[in-house]
């Protein structure tokens, strides 16, 4: 089958040829119809060669969608032609964080070895994938696959970050999204489903800005040395209650910091390699800041509820196989508005 894989550390990812995958006892074959492309993998690649913490090559692809080809010994649950999505941080299933569905949390998995599929596992990008267990499928039911593909990422994880800032995101509050790209236009999104909060959105071009509105940001604010003091005018001179960056570079996560209000919530989901400093008198009083991981197993079936309902369209543009290694160029670029999607068998 072909596959998308990264072979050497620093080089483009390739379409190879790789043997076909057969399911173990209690794995289950998946026929891939849509795998995500995301700036994770981008950032995977750019990693010095002994900084790598996984054997290569790797097929790529840590979202995943697609129907039941076979299933191994023991599994039982599914059913051969069944939709699915593939929930992405594997965990051991047995520790107390697994045990309540939080494998993103997992406090085992690297002692153990586990890693997500797409990174560290053989992912999506390939006509067929071999999923280890099968409390890591989700049925989609009739959600169409392209669109779905992003939720178990570019869904999930702002939905985990927002979840976490529910009780502050009340009626007369703000939330600040930095970044409104593949996962920054989908929060909007679900801020505007789940909450009564305005929503102020930063990005450094208008056309992002320009999707942030078509998606329900009540503000758009170019993100430049200005963006602050802006967002302060809008808030009254207060700050926002809650801030999520999902650039998570130096310059967006001293914006966060910056609009932040007194016991308002800062979460830098972005993995920019910025660091807020955190200490009496640097920030706001009462100021919390995290970086989360990921979501839950629960989360992901509370996300895909929301697709259900019609809450959440992520915008896509999709490639074929043999075009992904273009998809990540145009990813490295800042050319992708909203979420690649790769359709591994047409």
């Amino acid at each position: 089958m072909k596959a998308v894989q990264y072979r050497s550390a620093g080089a483009a990812p390739e379409v190879v040829t790789v043997p076909d995958p057969e399911p173990g006892p209690g794995q289950v074959l998946l026929k891939v119809a849509a795998a995500g492309v995301c700036h994770s993998d981008i950032a995977v690649m750019s990693w010095p060669a002994d900084q790598i913490p996984f054997p290569l090559p790797l097929t790529l692809g840590h979202e995943g969608v697609g129907t039941v080809a076979a299933l191994g010994d023991g599994v039982d649950g599914f059913a051969v032609g069944d939709s699915v999505a593939v929930y992405g941080p594997w965990g051991c299933g047995t520790c107390v964080n697994c045990a309540e569905g939080k494998e993103n949390y997992c406090l085992r998995a690297k002692e153990l070895g586990i890693m997500p599929p797409g990174l560290g596992a053989p992912g999506a990008m390939a006509e067929y994938m071999i999923v280890d267990d099968p409390r890591h499928l989700v049925p989609i039911g009739d959600l169409d696959p392209v669109k779905t593909v992003p939720l178990t990422d570019a869904g999930l994880t702002p939905y985990h970050a927002i979840v976490r800032s529910l009780a502050k995101l009340v009626p007369g509050s703000t939330a600040v999204v930095i970044g409104t790209g593949g996962l920054g236009h989908v929060a909007i999104q679900l801020l505007r489903a789940m909450t009564a909060a305005r929503v102020i959105a930063l990005d450094v071009t208008e056309d992002k800005l320009a999707l942030a509105r078509t998606v329900g940001a009540h503000e758009a604010v170019l993100s430049d040395e200005k963006a602050a003091a802006r967002v302060r005018e809008l808030t009254g001179g207060l700050g926002a209650h809650v801030v999520l960056d999902f650039v998570g570079a130096p310059p967006t996560v001293r914006t966060a910091g910056a609009v932040a209000r007194v016991d308002g919530d800062v979460t830098i989901v972005g993995i920019g390699g910025g660091a807020l400093p955190v200490g009496f008198g640097t920030l706001p009083y009462g100021a919390n800041v995290c970086a989360p991981y990921w979501g839950s197993r629960k989360e992901l079936a509370e996300v895909l509820d929301l697709a259900h309902a019609g809450a959440v369209d992520v915008h896509v543009e999709t490639y074929s196989l043999d075009e992904a290694p273009l998809a990540y160029e145009r990813l490295h670029e800042g050319r992708i508005n909203g979420r690649a999607v790769i359709l591994p068998n047409g």
